[in-house]
């Protein structure tokens, strides 16, 4: 692979960055093509129909591109984006209000789908199948239902723990689509792209660097690449040569295949406190000073993915793996795990 430059001019040096790297229609979109194709083609069909999309649940690790699809799907279908989380729903009431301020054609985007509370889930089932809306007036003997008429939307949930979702809630959704890791080839051309829009020069094998150390994700490539331009700034010549990605990403304690200083930990407290495992995600998270959510949603998958990591009905195992990447032998452990 030759070394040549990948350059670009930034066209609106004050827009919001993140706005700026996001893609807004699916030709410029890149991976996930089997979610990509399905998704073209239900949206041509509505479009063609003139009718608003079925209902879409987008499930898979955090920073694939679900927010990103709403808002294509969104700019597609010619209608408003209207985001919200499921944490901040707290009340029918609140619901409602997004619910009612709806007009035809609009989206709803949910985010976090599989943290709203059960019993304003329930106020969904007909909102999402009959578009309508039952509204309970008053309370005590005179608590009296009133039906409202909703126009015709399209809900699209984003969920990182789809298993998480209740089936009523599940079987509402026509269009189920997951997204997985990307490969180093999309994740070098995401790369790129984005290298160009923030007028960033950057040879194809420092595209690949920062891309293979990206944890398959989108949003960390560009958050690394953030950085390593940094880097290339301050102590080089702006240029983001391979070599000048491998020191600014080892700076970042980065390793050659993407695991960050928080993986190393989890990995290293397993092996040395816990003997390898197994041991509960409870007691882990205490031990490394993380959040159990966060374990479970961020930092888990990709190791267990690239076979560091095993989940056990008692708890989690570490493998063979995990010993070689932390400079480990078990046989230097004794039978607590513990170092000789």
């Amino acid at each position: 692979m030759s070394d040549r430059l990948i350059s670009g001019v930034l066209s609106s040096p004050d827009a919001t960055l993140d706005a700026t790297l996001r893609p807004s229609l699916f030709s410029e979109f890149t991976g996930q093509s089997k979610v990509r194709e399905r998704l073209e083609i239900a949206l041509e069909a509505a479009l063609q129909r003139s009718e608003p999309l079925d209902h879409v649940l987008l499930s898979g690790p955090p920073g694939l591109g679900k927010t990103t699809i709403a808002n294509i799907i969104a700019k597609s279908m010619g209608g408003n984006l209207k985001c919200t989380s499921g944490p901040t729903i707290e009340k029918a009431g609140d619901l409602a209000g997004l619910l009612t301020n709806l007009e035809a054609g609009d989206i709803l985007f949910i985010d976090e789908i599989h943290r709203l509370q059960r019993t304003i889930e329930e106020y969904l089932y007909p909102a999402m199948e009959d578009f309508k809306l039952d509204i309970i007036i008053d309370q005590g003997p005179n608590a009296r239902s009133v039906r409202l008429n909703l126009p015709r939307f399209t809900l699209i949930g984003a969920t990182t723990r789809s298993g998480l979702l209740t089936s009523p809630l599940l079987t509402r959704f026509p269009i189920k689509e997951r997204l997985d890791y990307y490969t180093g080839e999309d994740l070098q051309k995401i790369v790129h792209r984005s290298g160009s829009i923030l007028n960033v020069q950057i040879t194809e094998e420092g595209a690949l660097e920062v891309a293979r150390r990206s944890r398959g994700t989108p949003r960390i490539a560009n958050n690394l690449l953030r950085r390593v331009r940094d880097y290339a700034q301050v102590k080089g010549d702006g240029v983001i040569s391979a070599q000048l990605a491998d020191k600014a990403l080892a700076m970042l304690d980065i390793d050659n295949d993407g695991l960050d200083e928080m993986d190393k930990r989890i990995l290293e407290t397993i092996i040395v406190k816990f003997g390898g495992g197994p041991v509960g995600i409870s007691s882990l998270a205490v031990a490394v000073g993380e959040e159990k959510d966060t374990l479970e949603e961020v930092y888990e998958p990709y190791l267990i993915m690239n076979g560091y990591l095993n989940r056990t009905p008692q708890g989690r195992v570490v493998t063979p793996l995990s010993y070689k990447k932390i400079g480990l032998n078990p046989s230097s452990l004794n039978h607590q795990g513990r170092l000789f």
